[in-house]
C-alpha cells in the first residue's frame, strides 16, 4: 500500500461514524441477482411484486435510476469483479467469448479486498468460467472462485439452466462447497435461494471482528425458476414474483444478521440485477414463433424499452439500492449514472486497497453515493453487446448506431438484437421508453455523441477491431468465439 494509500484509508476510517469501535474498515454487502427486471422491485414501480425489505432499504439509503451492468449474465459479472468495460479485459487464448472469462492475470474485486485484508466469500453465482472437461468436476481450479480471491466458495460455477424446467434439457449444474463438488447435479432450484442465505448469515456470523466482502449472487430469477414452501404460489405475478419475493425476503434475513451483530452502521449493503428481464415468449421474439419462456416466468423494464441481451435500455438498466446507515443519507434517489465497473474502485476506497496496476473503466463512487457531492463522478455508458458497440449515453442523451438484425459474430446474442437502419437520438430523461428518435433536432448532440463513439472504438474497438486499450497476456491477436461471416459483414485486419 502506497503512503497515499494508507493516508486516505485512516482518513476515512477516522471520519466514519459507523466505523467498528477497533479502528475496522466497513464491510461490504453486494447482493447481486440473475435476470431481475428494472421494474421488479416495488421502490421501481412493480405493480404486483412486492418487496418491502428492498424498499425500506431504498427508504433508509440511497435508489439510483440510471444504474448500468452489462446485458447478459457472464459478461456482467466480468465487469463486475474487473471494473472495466468486458471488451477490455484479457481472456484465455486472447478469445473474446460470448460469456466472458477473465485471465488469470486479470486481477478480480475479490483479490483486490483480499489483498487489504478482508475476509471474501461468493456464495451463490459465478459464471466467470467454462467447462473443460466432462463430469461435475469438470471446471479448472484455476478459474474457479477459490483461486479469484475467495476465501470461500458456495454455489454454482456457471448458471442454473437456460430452459423453464429442468427436465427440458439433460443439463444439469452441480454445487461447489470451495473447491469441492458437494451436488453433482442440481434437479430442483426450489431451496437455492434459503440454502444461500443459509450461508451467507453463517458465514457472516463466523467472522469476528475482521472486516468483510460478501458476494451474494443469487442464481434466481433467471429460468428454471424455483422457491420453498413459504413462497410458492403466494405473489401476484407467478412464479417469476414467487422468486423474487423470496430473495426480498433473503435481503431481510442479511439485514437483520447484521443488526443482531451490531454491524449494521459499519457495512455497506449494496443491491443490484446482472442484467434485465430475460423475455423471450418465442425464441428470438419472432411472431409465431415456437413457444419459450411463459410471461409469469420472466421480468419487466418498464417504462423501459427491450430487456436481457437487447441493445436497448431495458437489457443493461438494472436496479439498484445502498443502504449504509449513518454514512448514505436516507430517502436519496438520484439520475445520476453510475454501474457495475464503479463498485471496484469503490469499494477499494472504502476498504483502504491498492486498485490493479491496469487501466481501469470504473471510478471511485465513495463521494457520490455518500452525498458529500449530488454529482456522479462517471459522465459516460457505452453500450455493448459482446464486442459490438451499439450506443452511448451522456447526461440525458443516448446515441444508438447503426446495426443490422442479428448482426454476424454476435452468436447466440445475436437473435436479440433488431436492425437499426440510421444514427438516432434519445432522450432519456422525456423518453426512457425509446420511442421517439430526436437526432434531427439535436444535430450538434449527434456530432458530440459520435465523436465519443470514435474515441471509444479506438481505445476499446469494437466488433471489427482491436482497442489499442484492450489487454492481452497470452501470444497472437484478437479471435472472436463466433467469427463475423465476411459475406454478411467484411471485418477490418487485427491490429495489436
Amino acid at each position: 500500500m502506497t503512503a497515499s494509500t494508507a493516508l486516505a484509508a485512516l482518513l476515512l476510517v477516522a471520519a466514519s461514524p459507523g466505523a467498528a469501535a477497533d479502528g475496522g474498515r466497513p464491510n461490504v454487502v453486494l447482493i447481486f441477482t440473475d435476470d431481475q427486471g428494472y421494474q421488479d422491485v416495488g421502490c421501481f414501480g412493480s405493480p404486483d411484486i412486492k418487496t418491502p425489505h428492498l424498499d425500506r432499504m431504498a427508504a433508509e439509503g440511497l435508489r439510483l435510476t440510471s444504474f448500468y451492468a452489462q446485458p447478459v449474465c457472464g459478461v456482467s459479472r466480468a465487469a463486475l469483479m474487473t471494473g472495466c468495460y468486458p471488451i477490455r479485459v484479457a481472456e484465455p487464448g486472447n478469445v473474446k467469448r460470448l460469456h466472458t472469462v477473465p485471465h488469470p492475470r486479470e486481477e478480480t474485486l475479490a483479490e483486490v479486498l483480499r489483498d487489504a485484508g478482508y475476509a471474501t466469500a461468493l456464495i451463490g453465482k459465478w459464471h466467470l468460467v467454462e467447462p473443460s472437461r466432462r463430469g461435475p468436476e469438470r471446471f479448472d481450479p484455476t478459474m474457479m472462485p477459490n483461486a479469484r480471491g475467495f476465501d470461500f466458495f458456495y454455489g454454482t460455477p456457471m448458471f442454473n439452466g437456460y430452459t423453464v424446467r429442468t427436465d427440458d434439457t439433460a443439463f444439469r449444474s452441480p454445487m461447489y462447497r470451495n473447491e469441492m463438488v458437494e451436488v453433482p447435479a442440481v434437479e430442483n432450484w426450489d431451496r437455492i435461494t434459503a440454502d444461500l442465505t443459509r450461508e451467507a448469515t453463517a458465514w457472516i456470523r463466523e467472522r469476528g471482528d475482521e472486516p468483510f466482502f460478501l458476494y451474494l449472487s443469487h442464481n434466481l430469477p433467471h429460468i428454471p425458476l424455483g422457491a420453498s414452501e413459504d413462497f410458492k404460489g403466494t405473489s401476484a405475478a407467478g412464479p417469476y414474483g414467487d422468486a423474487i419475493e423470496e430473495i426480498d425476503w433473503s435481503c431481510g434475513e442479511i439485514l437483520k444478521t447484521l443488526k443482531e451483530l451490531n454491524l449494521d452502521e459499519n457495512t455497506l449493503v449494496v443491491f443490484t440485477s446482472d442484467n434485465g428481464p430475460w423475455v423471450e415468449t418465442t425464441k428470438g421474439m419472432k411472431p409465431g414463433g415456437e413457444p419459450f419462456i411463459p410471461r409469469e416466468h420472466s421480468g419487466r423494464a418498464e417504462p423501459l424499452r427491450g430487456w436481457k441481451m437487447s441493445a436497448w435500455e431495458g437489457g443493461s438498466r438494472v436496479p439498484f439500492v445502498a443502504r449504509w446507515p449513518g454514512r448514505i443519507p436516507a430517502g436519496r434517489v438520484s439520475d445520476e449514472l453510475l454501474t457495475t465497473m464503479d463498485l471496484l474502485p469503490t469499494f477499494a476506497s472504502l476498504a483502504g486497497a491498492e486498485l490493479p496496476p491496469v487501466t481501469l473503466d470504473g471510478t471511485d463512487a465513495i463521494a457520490f453515493l455518500t452525498g458529500t457531492t449530488d454529482e456522479s463522478p462517471r459522465d459516460e455508458y457505452l453500450y455493448y453487446s459482446g464486442c459490438l458497440l451499439t450506443g452511448v449515453r451522456s447526461g440525458r442523451w443516448k446515441l444508438v448506431l447503426p446495426r443490422e438484425a442479428n448482426p454476424s459474430g454476435l452468436g447466440w446474442w445475436g437473435r436479440m438484437i433488431d436492425a437499426v437502419p440510421e444514427t438516432q437520438l434519445y432522450d432519456l430523461d422525456r423518453d426512457p421508453g425509446e420511442t421517439t428518435d430526436v437526432a434531427a433536432a439535436h444535430p450538434e448532440v449527434v456530432v458530440r455523441l459520435t465523436a465519443r463513439v470514435e474515441a471509444a472504438r479506438v481505445e476499446l474497438g469494437d466488433l471489427d477491431r482491436t482497442g489499442a486499450g484492450a489487454r492481452f497476456f497470452d501470444d497472437g491477436p484478437r479471435r472472436l468465439q463466433v467469427p463475423i461471416n465476411p459475406r454478411r459483414r467484411p471485418a477490418a485486419k487485427e491490429t495489436r
